[in-house]
């Protein structure tokens, strides 16, 4: 196993943090509270055996069942070799009393006296809000300061703009963790943010370096540059070596379902490095880059001049989830993040086809046309 800095701690961590958000389990659906105890026990102890020391899971995983697995796993011995990471739900906290409620009861869960890495689950503009005005870092210091917590950071779903923001509006950050993969430098926080939270100390922990597994298997016309590259490396490896390869990241967390991932991944862990990746390599990455967004259906560059929009849809995000799934050939998961992520008000549904926004668009995109569109494929 390779290890890393861990932003400015005096510790380093696993290149590979184990997941615990796709557990496998009992009924085949990746999120259910139904885990294969037992599998998933082996699998996280494996992962520990060969390296791995930061294992992250949230309260939220698995529909709360996530903590309760990974606490059985951490028995005989295994706590120690480990470094413990979940999260504190934005989603459902609605009052200050309901931080230290559920931090409680995520220590029972876990059957651990402390958690090392506390993150607020989620942040964006709005739960921003929410932790200002209900005081949830004064909570987090409280719990730092009689041993519930070691250090604070958050996770994290929205703009660059608020990213930085969030950053700047706190110093009491430690780390953080964002999605980002060669197809997401510019989306979310995006290789700015992670360039901006390493320049402050902050360790970055990776989400998401598959992108929810579609870089491991991508379309057929995507597959065929691979194998012209002589297969050096498969999709999945590549993927995460690009990540890797950057001196600011310092974890990538993998969400294993089966031992047959946790196997492929620890290999592609021992095989990690910053700047690794020769010249052809990282060429292949960009080619492979620009043939999936060569597959785009609506060239939306994520501008936001069409924004606000008069009736409150969010344009730019529709069109982003809905080229998601034509480019990696898989509307199944498009329609989940659709319904899960948008509210009802904000989706392409609730398009009324005024057109204001199409006298701001610079790319001249007939977005009420495109709106049904999008809402039929994704509704």
């Amino acid at each position: 196993m390779q290890y890393r800095k861990f932003g400015s701690l005096d510790w380093k961590v696993s290149a590979l943090g184990f997941g615990c958000m796709r557990l496998p389990t009992v009924d085949g659906n990746p999120m259910s509270a139904n885990i294969n105890e037992d599998e998933a026990i082996r699998m996280i102890r494996h992962a520990i055996d060969r390296g791995v020391n930061y294992v992250d899971s949230a309260y939220l995983y698995h529909q709360g069942k996530s903590e309760v697995v990974l606490g059985k796993a951490l028995k005989d011995g295994y706590r120690e070799k480990v470094r413990v990471a979940t999260k504190s739900p934005m989603m459902i906290i609605k009052k200050t009393g309901d931080f230290d409620r559920i931090l409680e009861e995520q220590l029972d869960r876990l059957q651990i006296d402390h958690i090392d890495y506390y993150l607020l689950h989620g942040l964006s503009k709005k739960s921003w809000e929410l932790v200002k005005s209900l005081n949830l870092l004064n909570r987090a210091e409280a719990a730092v300061k009689d041993g519930r917590i070691g250090y604070i950071g958050f996770s994290f779903h929205d703009s660059y703009d608020v990213f930085e923001e969030i950053i700047n509006g706190y110093d009491g950050w430690t780390f953080c963790q964002i999605q980002y993969n060669y197809m997401d430098v510019e989306h979310q926080a995006g290789i700015k943010g992670l360039k901006l939270a390493a320049s402050k100390g902050l360790a970055v922990s990776v989400m998401e370096p598959l992108l929810g597994g579609k870089l491991a298997n991508p379309p057929k016309a995507i597959g065929e540059l691979f194998e012209g590259a002589g297969k050096k490396h498969t999709p999945a490896d590549l993927a995460l070596q690009w990540v890797w390869n950057q001196p600011e990241v310092s974890v990538v967390l993998s969400g294993m379902s089966t031992m047959a991932q946790v196997e492929e991944n620890l290999n592609s862990a021992d095989a990690s490095g910053v700047n690794s990746l020769g010249a052809e390599e990282l060429k292949l990455v960009e080619n492979v880059r620009v043939r999936y967004l060569e597959r785009t259906a609506i060239p939306c560059t994520g501008c936001s001049y069409c924004m606000p929009c008069p009736n409150n849809v969010e344009i730019p995000r529709n069109f982003k989830i809905y080229n998601d799934g034509i480019v990696h050939d898989d509307l199944q998961s498009a329609r989940g993040t659709y319904l899960r992520f948008l509210e009802e008000k904000s989706r392409a549904g609730a398009c009324v086809q005024c057109r204001a926004c199409e006298e701001k668009c610079p790319q001249k995109i007939p977005i009420s046309q495109w709106m049904p569109k999008v809402h039929e494929a994704l509704a």
